[in-house]
């Protein structure tokens, strides 16, 4: 049987084989090119910044985009390329903290309610009920409030707000798995519960909750935005994306650079993981793949 210099290429391993797959889609290969993108420009930002982001010239003030300042500056003289590069620093923080919080967190409610069911089941699902109850940036607002207004606090709220999507998908998830045959039988061979839900039950529910830490990675770049726009999330002089655009809305008519380029790269870094995380939903779900 003739093999193709594809197959070839990809061998035998089912990961090389579905990464094969995606990157024949050319959305997903532009996502994965702006995530890179996003990736690069945090790592190179000391590097290829032509100025420290928090250094003040009035008078450069309000300077509109030219050889000097490529985007312009600010009310203050402050380089906004230099800014929106140091921006996605907190832009990467975001994605990994908060997602991580509410992953972790998220994920382990909905496996063990999953999986223990009864009074535990009904205890924790009532908690995700509670907080699924408040709109998503009401109650960010609520525990930044209670916290005090810090980049830190900010991505804690936002775990927090995250948590409950994950802990109903991991549930539903454990509940499809926990009635398997490989589960009953790791079961009658005396496994214990916590081999059963680590071993067993959990890698066969993590591709479905990874897709959904992918797509919601964007929405917790505009939730963290949101919140340095009100003055809650990053304080000044952080170079925050949504600080900028707090910062840029006195002056749009006038020096419209100052909020415009930080909302184009809210903009990019979103569409890119939306693009990859939609790809994988679609390659999750069989009858969606063609």
């Amino acid at each position: 049987m003739s093999v193709s210099l594809a197959q070839r290429a990809i061998g035998n391993s089912p990961v090389r084989q579905a990464t094969a797959d995606l990157l024949h889609r050319g959305t997903v290969r532009i996502g994965v090119a702006l995530v890179l993108l996003f990736l690069a420009l945090t790592i190179l930002a000391p590097v290829v910044s032509p100025y420290d982001p928090t250094d003040q010239d009035l008078s450069n003030a309000l300077s509109p985009p030219s050889l000097v300042h490529l985007m312009g500056a600010d009310q203050y003289g402050r380089d906004v390329f230099s800014r929106v590069l140091y921006g996605t620093r907190d832009a990467l923080l975001a994605i990994v903290v908060a997602d991580g919080i509410a992953l972790g967190l998220g994920g382990l409610m909905g496996l063990v309610a999953g999986f223990v069911g009864g009074a535990v089941d009904a205890v924790i699902m009532r908690i995700v009920d509670v907080l699924l109850a408040f709109p998503y940036l009401l109650l960010a607002l609520i525990i930044v409030a209670a916290l005090g207004p810090s980049l830190t606090n900010a991505l804690i709220a936002i775990g927090i707000v995250y948590t409950p999507q994950y802990a109903r998908m991991m549930r539903g998830q454990v509940l499809a798995v926990r009635s398997a045959d490989y589960v009953r039988a790791a079961r009658a061979l005396g496994s214990s519960r916590s081999r059963l839900m680590l071993r067993h039950v959990l890698p066969n529910c993590f591709t479905p909750v990874m897709v959904l830490a992918t797509l919601q990675a964007g929405s917790v770049v505009v939730e963290t935005a949101g919140l340095a726009f009100l003055g809650l999330g990053a304080q000044p002089p952080a170079a925050d994306w949504g600080a900028m655009l707090s910062d840029g809305h006195d002056y749009f008519l006038s020096a419209w650079w100052i909020a415009t380029f930080p909302g184009l790269a809210i903009f990019v870094v979103v569409l890119g993981f939306n693009l990859i995380g939609d790809a994988l939903r679609d390659y999750a779900d069989p009858r969606r793949r063609e």
